[in-house]
Formats: C-alpha cells, sequence, structure tokens
C-alpha cells in the first residue's frame, strides 16, 4: 500500500553529510517505489518555503532558525503548527524522523503521537552514557521514542546502542545499513577530465594540483572532536616526519580546523597537507579519486559513508576500530585500526607500502564488490516493509 511519508531531520540539502545524503537517496527512492514523500527541515540561510528537488521530491525549508550545529531549539512548541500544517496538507501516514542530534526529528515524532500517526526514527548516531550531553540526549530519546512503534539503525552496534539508550525493546529495532550511489562514485578520471593522468590529481582543486610523486592521503569529514581531528593532527605530525613520500588532502570544515591550521604552521608542512574546507557533495568524488588511501579517524560512528564511498571510488581505506566500522567492509578492503597515533600511523603505512609494491587490490574490481554489497533500492525495499509493519500496528 502506498504511503504518503514525511522525512524530518534537521540535517539536510544543501549542508552535506552522512544523514543528509540518506534521507534524500532514501525518499528518491521511495518515491520511485510509488510513495509520496516530502522532506521537512529548517531554513538554510535565505532557502525558505518550499523547494523541489528530483522527480518532484517536495521540501519544506520551515522557518526555524539553528541553534548549534545545523540543529534548531530542542522546544516542542515553535514546531506545533508549522508540523501540523504539513501533516494535513500532505494526508502523511507515517513520520519518518532522523538523527538523535535533531532537535526537530524529536518535535516531529512527539506530534506524530499526538496525531496518530504512524511513526519510525532513524538512527546515525552512537552515544555514550556517562557525559551530560549523551545523559540529556538519552533522556529526550526516551521520551520521544514513547509514541514510535518502530525504529531502525544503520549498524547492528548501533541497535544495541539504541535499545540502551532509549530503554526501547530489541525486538522494535530494525537494522538497515546506509548504501552508496555507486554511478556517482566510480574509479577513473574526475568528472569532465577524461585525460587527466597522476591518478587523477589534475582535476582537483587548485591547491591540490601539486605533483604526481608518492602516496595521496584523504580525509573527508566534518572537524569535529567525535571525528578524531585531534588524534589526526598527531598522525599527521608523525607521518610528515617519517615518511616523505606521504601527502595529505583534507576536506571539510568545523571548529576543530584550527588545530589542523595550527599543526601544518607548525611543522611547515603547507607543500604536504592541503586543507580544502568544505565540499560540494558534488566534489567529493574528484577528491577521492585524487587519492591513494582514505583515512578515518573516528572515535565515534555507527556506520560511516564517507568510507564506503572512498571504497568504491577504489581507494585503500584505514580507519579507527570503532562502532559499527567493523561491519562495513570486509577485513580485506578495510584496515581496522585502534585509535591511536601508533596504530594508525602504522595502518597508513602498511597501506602505502601495499600501493608502492603493486600488491593493492584493483580499483575497478574493489568498486565492482561495494556496489554488490550496497544499493539503495534495497534500502528502500527494507524501509518500506519496516513502514508497513508500522502502519498495521497503529491501526491496530
Amino acid at each position: 500500500m502506498p504511503h504518503s511519508i514525511c522525512m524530518v531531520s534537521d540535517f539536510f540539502h544543501p549542508n552535506a553529510g552522512g544523514v543528509e545524503s540518506h534521507v534524500y537517496q532514501l525518499s528518491q527512492c521511495l518515491v520511485e517505489r510509488g510513495h509520496r514523500v516530502v522532506v521537512v527541515t529548517h531554513a538554510y540561510g535565505d532557502r525558505a518555503g518550499i523547494r523541489y528537488l528530483t522527480n518532484g521530491l517536495r521540501v519544506y525549508y520551515l522557518p526555524l532558525r539553528p541553534m548549534y550545529n545545523q540543529a534548531t531549539a530542542p522546544t516542542l512548541f515553535h514546531s506545533l503548527a508549522l508540523l501540523r500544517c504539513v501533516f494535513i496538507r500532505e494526508h502523511v501516514t507515517v513520520v519518518h524522523a532522523h538523527s538523535a542530534f535533531s532537535s526537530l526529528a524529536h518535535d516531529a515524532l512527539f506530534h506524530a503521537a499526538s496525531f496518530g500517526l504512524a511513526s519510525i526514527f532513524t538512527d546515525h548516531s552512537l552515544f555514550g552514557f556517562a557525559d551530560v550531553s549523551s545523559v540529556l540526549t538519552n533522556a529526550l530519546l526516551r521520551a520521544s521514542l514513547g509514541g514510535a512503534t518502530r525504529a531502525i539503525c544503520v549498524s547492528h552496534t548501533g541497535r544495541e546502542n539504541t535499545a540502551l539508550r532509549a530503554a526501547m525493546p530489541p525486538g522494535r529495532i530494525s537494522v538497515i545499513p546506509n548504501a552508496v550511489d555507486a554511478t556517482r562514485f566510480t574509479p577513473g578520471p574526475p568528472t569532465g577530465n577524461p585525460d587527466s593522468t597522476c591518478h587523477d590529481r589534475a582535476h582537483l582543486p587548485r591547491s591540490v594540483d601539486r605533483r604526481c610523486a608518492g602516496v595521496t592521503v584523504v580525509i573527508i569529514s566534518r572537524l569535529v572532536y567525535r571525528k578524531g581531528v585531534d588524534l589526526l593532527a598527531g598522525v599527521l605530525a608523525q607521518l610528515a616526519a617519517t615518511r616523505s613520500d606521504l601527502n595529505f588532502v583534507i576536506g571539510g570544515e568545523g571548529p576543530k580546523r584550527i588545530v589542523l591550521e595550527e599543526l601544518r604552521e607548525q611543522h611547515c608542512l603547507h607543500d604536504r597537507v592541503t586543507l580544502l574546507g568544505a565540499l560540494d557533495h558534488r566534489q567529493v568524488r574528484d577528491v577521492l579519486v585524487g587519492g591513494d588511501i582514505f583515512l578515518n579517524t573516528s572515535l565515534t560512528e555507527a556506520f560511516c559513508m564517507a568510507i564506503v564511498e572512498a571504497a568504491s571510488c577504489g581507494l585503500q581505506v584505514v580507519s579507527t576500530h570503532v562502532g559499527g566500522v567493523p561491519e562495513v567492509l570486509p577485513p580485506d578492503l578495510l584496515t581496522l585500526c585502534k585509535p591511536t597515533v601508533r596504530d594508525l600511523c602504522a595502518g597508513v603505512i602498511a597501506a602505502a607500502d601495499r600501493l608502492l609494491a603493486g600488491k593493492a587490490p584493483d580499483r575497478a574490481t574493489t568498486h565492482a564488490r561495494v556496489r554488490d554489497f550496497y544499493d539503495w533500492r534495497d534500502v528502500a525495499s527494507r524501509t518500506e516493509k519496516v513502514s508497513n509493519d508500522d502502519s498495521s500496528q497503529n491501526d491496530n
């Protein structure tokens, strides 16, 4: 039975990130399967009101202002009238909220329960239990999920974490992983430059176009604490001092950027460490194919879309052994390291040595394997089954 689904999250385009990509791709595939889908988020600058994306996907940019890290203020009342209007106008039957960091998602779950609508919550992150931020967020999650009949997590580790944090029966939590649009993340020349050489570095931003020798390590991440930026700084300092054949390209923006800028100044690494700043999602693939190794230093991660995108482009992936990361790729495509400077350096050096010795897997073969692992249409099909179960329970 076709549903009218309302996707709600503070995190959506034009912002770039894993949640944003997940909501967009899932919405497009559900539209393809015959469902009516609208997305609700807050205004981004002058982007307010109703906008239309591919396949007529309608997006409501509500006149709400973000308070911190692109999330709106955590209150129920400022969104009630706006969400009520959307629910009625779009004849919504299922409310699908995304991310525990999103205050708007929590609001939508509360209001869906008051309207008697079926509701689903997808958790994209892992939280602890001891620090003040986690205690408050977990308390809010327990309250908001009280009216939700189903939840979805992107990994089995995330499922266990959500069940404990939200005091939710594990039987009500499904595991549906993220996916990657393999047609957009392919090995080979960068977009619009079929004749580029030297591992396709010629089409990277001008500040990256500098050499063909050596191995390029790519890092694309939000530059925040939980992404391990302080750990990354230690890794860069040690690798730069011990391996002159390694160069680093870092894409992303955040409050921890200053840590990397100070490192580059202190060790005079301007010719080896390039900070690209915020990247448009369309630029990510071109940056990835210009590299050889992808490095992820996250301190906590439920899934990590970035390493799937990098592997789809054929890169060697080195990552911290945290959260749901070990579930994402098979061992021969993923080098797992303890979240320490010493272990991560050893992992990057081992990957670099494999590349220089010609023992790394073929990029096209790696891409084909990742393409078979994850597919958004499969994710949409499994999400549709959860929506059907959720609606039937709600009717009962």
